[in-house]
This record gives structure tokens, sequence and C-alpha cells, in this order.
């Protein structure tokens, strides 16, 4: 029985991340059925066991994704050595190298932005503005941003500059690369309303930490 379970559970697995190959080079309207099937090396009676459509594929898509956010924000967050601000810079810094290299991630990304199917779902958008947004009145409450910050506009402002920096390096290649991207966005924000002590500090010392691309544990 246990063997069972484990091939089912591979089974599936490899089913998912064949759709996410699909969905991210084909969108959701052009993506096939017979190509995920092929990629997965799956029979067509084990993936409808699994899936009962396109669409149910797409959203297991944007749920491993979802699992791969909630392990990149409880990963930094429990980094008690660090202060707000810098757990945001090492939340999207993970976050750019997840979208460089997981599959996963990468389809949710282009799922969501997809005119076919963004209505029916959000992937990890919410979790992560929320982690965000907890960080920003950390980060005010610590004296690192000033206290006329408004923690929903700076979330709105920093989740657009980034998704925006995504379609950029979608069209103009990776030069500079997404990290550097994602860096220079935050840097810009958080100079424009940190205080003049958090300032002096980063001048001295830039972000305490970064995201390295072999702690990326996936689920599944």
């Amino acid at each position: 029985m246990a063997r069972q379970q484990e091939r089912a559970r591979r089974t599936r697995a490899a089913i998912i991340r064949s759709a996410a190959v699909e969905f991210g080079k084909s969108g959701y309207a052009a993506a096939s059925l017979n190509r995920i099937l092929e990629g997965s090396r799956a029979t067509k009676g084990a993936m409808y066991f699994h899936f009962d459509s396109k669409e149910d594929l797409a959203r297991a898509v944007l749920d491993s994704a979802i699992e791969r956010y909630g392990i990149t924000i409880d990963r930094w967050l429990a980094r008690t050595d660090l202060g707000p601000l810098d757990l945001v810079h090492g939340v999207f810094d993970e976050l750019a190298l997840r979208l460089d290299h997981d599959i996963i991630v990468q389809a949710e990304f282009r799922l969501v932005i997809d005119p076919g199917f963004h209505r029916r779902g959000h992937g990890g958008c919410p979790m992560l503005s929320a982690a965000i947004r907890d960080l920003t009145v950390g980060a005010i409450e610590r004296g690192q941003l000033r206290p006329e910050t408004d923690p929903d506009r700076f979330t709105r402002t920093l989740a657009g500059a980034l998704i925006g920096q995504c379609y950029m390096a979608d069209a103009h290649g990776g030069d500079p690369d997404l990290r550097t991207r994602f860096r220079e966005s935050l840097e810009v924000l958080v100079q424009a309303t940190c205080t003049q002590e958090w300032a002096e500090e980063f001048g001295r010392s830039g972000w305490r930490a970064s995201a390295r691309l072999e702690e990326l544990d996936s689920p599944g």
C-alpha cells in the first residue's frame, strides 16, 4: 500500500511538472493535454485519475507554487538575526531565484497574468503581499521606515514594481538579471521612505543576507 501511494504521488507530481512546462511555454488556452501527458510519461487513465480537466491541472500548478511561496516566506521569517527590511530583501531575492530556476513558479506567473485564466485564481500574490505588509509595519515600528509611511501603498508599489520587472526581463532578456532588477526596485522604494538612521547603516553594511540556489527546497 505504501509503495502504491508513493508511486501515485510521484505520478501526480510528474503530471503537475509537465503541466507547468506546458502552461509556461504555451499559456493556458493553447496548452495541450496531449503534450502534458507526453511530458509526464503517465497514462491517460492516471492523468484523469488525479485531475478532472485542464483547469484542474492549472489549479494544481498554482497550489504547488503557493507551497513554494510559503516555503520562501517561512524560511526568511524564521531569521531572528535580521530586521524587517532585510527580510523583505531576502524574500524577494529568493523569489527572483525561483522565477529563474523553478518551473512551477515560472508557470504560476504566466497563469496569473493569462487573460484566459487569471480570473480563476491568484497564485501566491496575496500570501506574498500579506507578508510584505507585515514586514513593512515592522520596519516602521523598528524605525527603519519613516512613521508616515503607508504600509498598503508601500506594498502595492513594491509588488507592482516587481511584476513590471518580470515583464521587462521577459521582453529584454536577462541583462540585468532578475535578482538585480528586484534589488534595484526595492532599494529605490526603501531609500525614498527610510529613516536617516537606517540609510546610514545601510550605506555601511548593505543587505545583510541573500538567497542561495541550493536552499530552494521544493515540495513534492
